[in-house]
């Protein structure tokens, strides 16, 4: 039997102890507070809860996950993973939110979709849900904690199947990403592959419809601005149980097509949530910041969009001129392993 544990790294604040009382709710648990109390924790359903200092960190919790860190990559391995974050002052929920989330899939722990409930100083970042539940903000923010408890232990199993869509926008030939993800495809034997190429031209991004506008297309799965996200990526992505991000990284960002499909998969969202879909990355830097990308990987399409974060879940490589990629030491290894890991869990 699985064991719900609490990892509590400082004092919880009065909200934060409600956060975690509602998402606990009846079920047995235990509860950690500090690195030097730290069990075994595979194949734990573990809820982070974390309260944040004036400048966004939790020394602490830093402490918890350098210790695990320690253990080595498998130390979370089995495990499944929720977090709540609060922080008396405005900024750096997210952020934080990303860096544990990160971290700990780094370490072998799966995340379900929409992982994450983050209360900042005025509770702001839930009133777009006010019109729906007409609560008080505290309220909603409660209500989430609950939904995300359930969904943390929960033991429903997804329809799945061997079909995996592959979004990306980079030039074959030069390309070191395409590359690395050519040695990795090479290896999913059995599974069918539908890739689409995001680099035809501009890809218009999401003018922020009303939220009447976007579900009245979305329940066609369409969007108001068509193109080729509606007419390959929503298709791709809607008959496959796995979606790869294929990532180069230029300046420590997604590319801008990229940035505009992820925006407008909002108005394919309001007609079904992608709880059941499961989400990888390859990413390749010229230089460093490969974790930043897959940060925003994170937050865009885990934290937000509600695809599942397998454990370790990025590959990443660093390799700057055109054809370098295949110079790296055991890279043909590396991507062998990767495609094993990718079909060991979907």
């Amino acid at each position: 039997m699985r064991q719900l544990t609490v990892v509590i790294p400082s004092e919880p604040g009065r909200l934060l102890k409600e956060m975690i009382k509602r998402a606990v709710g009846d079920n047995s648990h235990r509860i950690i507070r500090s690195s030097m109390e730290l069990p075994d924790m595979t194949e734990n359903d573990i809820l982070f809860a974390v309260e944040l200092n004036p400048i966004g960190v939790n020394t602490e919790m830093n402490q918890i996950l350098e210790k695990l860190w320690e253990r080595g990559n498998s130390s979370l391995s089995g495990s499944r993973g929720g977090l709540l974050v609060h922080s008396s002052y405005n900024s750096f929920t997210k952020t934080a939110s990303q860096d544990i989330i990160y971290l700990a899939n780094q370490l072998g722990c799966l995340f379900p979709g929409r992982p994450a409930i983050e209360a900042n100083e005025n509770l702001d970042n839930f009133q777009p849900l006010e019109k729906i539940y007409r609560m008080p903000l505290e309220d909603i923010c409660l209500l989430k904690c609950e939904e995300l408890g359930r969904r943390l232990i929960s033991t429903q199993e997804y329809f799945r199947n061997k079909s995996i869509a592959v979004l990306h926008s980079s030039n074959k030939g030069t390309s070191n990403t395409l590359q690395l993800w050519d040695l990795v495809r090479k290896n999913l034997s059995g599974i069918d592959i539908t890739e689409v190429y995001l680099g035809n031209g501009n890809i218009t991004d999401c003018r922020g419809c009303s939220y009447k506008t976007c579900k009245y297309f979305g329940r066609q799965s369409k969007c108001f601005y068509g193109g080729i996200v509606v007419e390959e990526v929503y298709p791709a992505i809607s008959n496959s149980s796995t979606l790869i991000m294929l990532c180069p990284n230029y300046n420590d960002m997604l590319t801008a097509n990229i940035v505009a499909t992820i925006n407008r998969l909002t108005a394919l969202f309001r007609k079904t949530k992608f709880y059941d879909k499961k989400l990888f990355s390859v990413i390749v830097s010229g230089y460093s910041g490969g974790d930043a990308l897959a940060k925003q990987l994170i937050s865009s399409l885990n934290m937000n969009k509600t695809f599942e974060l397998p454990p370790a879940f990025s590959m990443q490589a660093t390799a700057n001129d055109p054809g370098s990629i295949l110079r790296i030491e055991d890279i043909e290894d590396k991507a062998r392993e990767f495609a094993k890991h990718i079909m060991k869990n979907i």
